[in-house]
């Protein structure tokens, strides 16, 4: 654990003492034994998991199961115009409202932006927090992608697939019992081998949700961030929260909508050819080689949207 975590574990136990500790350990114990699922994404910058699987996220948290996103790094050169503190202040308050939107938790690490490496230092911080949300379903980049802190985040949670569940890695935090579905979000990458949509999830019922969080997300969404400028934060109505949602809803829609085509044979496969030949909204996920491998059944449980068989 890094020296931040320790600090913020060290504060939150003080809170816990000074604000009723044990009815906070007792809720979180029934949380973890309530029969819900235990979603946890990680997602390289205080946006990724938004985008690639905030959909999924609101209908878990729907149903009442207990979902986590994580930002490995804290997004702090990820602006045009700021950086550093303030920056990583600002997209951690962003990330957090979204997950407000969404119905979900929050957690953004501190770790640098642009500079993340698979160390065992990371690995051990991945392994760690997997075990205390006691995962059943851990989602993350692939490994092939134009980015090194997205690269990098795959490679920390696959290194971690399996080691969760081995009792003398890491033993101060007790190792799974059994190990997770590891997930891969979607992408366009061709090279070394293209994304497999094995699991599509239809999110028309929630589009309008995950626009909601995706607005919570200014700096990147209106403000265009790391490669963004004054005239795309002009030009995309930053300072107008009601010109700049409609734009959003007119834009980002429209490329969503195409993720209906693009997963067709995935949500003919899980919804059927009449439902699946009309969704016209949905994310999708490869499943890693690396956890534990779900036949159709427990998918469908893992996933509980889909008709039945």
């Amino acid at each position: 654990m890094n020296r931040s975590r320790r600090l913020w574990a060290s504060l939150g136990l003080v809170g816990a003492a000074l604000f009723g500790g044990l009815a906070l350990a007792a809720t979180a114990a029934g949380q973890e034994n309530d029969g819900k699922l235990r979603i946890i994404a990680f997602g390289a910058h205080p946006d990724d998991c938004e985008f690639k699987v905030g959909g999924t996220a609101a209908k878990w948290a729907a149903l009442g199961h207990h979902v986590k996103l994580v930002s490995v790094t804290n997004g702090d050169i990820g602006h045009w115009g700021m950086a550093g503190g303030p920056l990583a202040q600002r997209r951690t308050a962003e990330v957090r409202e979204a997950a407000r939107r969404l119905g979900v938790t929050a957690e953004v690490l501190d770790l640098h932006d642009g500079e993340l490496l698979p160390t065992l230092e990371n690995r051990k911080l991945i392994t760690r927090l997997i075990r205390e949300w006691k995962a059943d379903l851990v989602f993350s980049h692939r490994p092939n992608d134009y980015h090194p802190d997205h690269r990098y985040t795959a490679v920390l949670v696959q290194d971690s697939a399996y080691m969760v569940a081995v009792p003398f890695f890491c033993p101060d935090t007790p190792h799974l019992e059994r190990n997770p579905v590891f997930l891969y979000y979607s992408d366009g990458f061709q090279k070394p081998n293209p994304f497999t949509a094995d699991v599509a999830v239809a999110i028309d019922d929630v589009i309008d949700t995950k626009m909601d969080a995706v607005d919570a997300l200014v700096s990147q969404v209106y403000e265009g961030g790391a490669t963004g400028s004054a005239e795309t934060a002009r030009s995309r109505h930053a300072d107008d929260p009601v010109a700049r949602r409609a734009r959003l809803d007119e834009t980002r829609k429209r490329s969503e909508a195409r993720s209906g085509d693009r997963y067709r044979d995935a949500l003919v496969r899980w919804y059927g050819p009449e439902q699946g030949g009309a969704i016209l909204y949905a994310e999708a996920f490869e499943i890693c080689e690396y956890g534990r491998r779900p036949g159709s059944d427990e998918i469908r449980t893992l996933f509980p949207f889909f008709p039945g068989p």
